[in-house]
């Protein structure tokens, strides 16, 4: 059975798109930490990051870095942390979050509540800023 991200990649679900290209996907977290909480995902199914092939995850990681240069030239924050938990969808990814205080990467606090117009704002600040 696909995956909710295989369903995004798929169009099945929408989501708030950052970008994507043959091998990696990018888009919004709908629960996220702070503003511009960014799933990087690679297009093939794999449940656990480090069941990837060199390749792929080499990639995932070059591919994220993009993203994380746009998120932090779109948004007012120090750094953009990069995590890897991946227990809660049985697809590999990475958390890219821009933050100001390390506090904000705690995945027990309360998650934002953000509009659609919000995301689509968030989204497209982001994208401007892709290269």
């Amino acid at each position: 059975m696909a995956s909710i991200f295989t369903k995004i990649i798929n169009g099945e679900i929408p989501s708030y798109k950052i970008a994507e290209d043959e091998h990696y996907y990018a888009f919004l977290d709908i629960n996220p930490l702070t503003e511009g909480h960014t799933l990087v995902i690679p297009k093939k199914e794999t449940d656990y990051i480090f069941d990837l092939d060199d390749k792929t995850i080499g990639g995932l990681m070059i591919f994220s870095k993009k993203i994380a240069e746009a998120i932090d030239k779109a948004l007012n924050c120090i750094r953009v942390g990069v995590i890897v938990i991946g227990t809660e969808v049985p697809h590999a990814h990475i958390h890219l979050i821009p933050f100001n205080d390390e506090a904000e990467l705690n995945f027990k606090r309360k998650k934002l509540k953000l509009s659609d117009r919000e995301f689509l704002k968030i989204a497209e600040k982001i994208k401007s800023e892709l290269k």
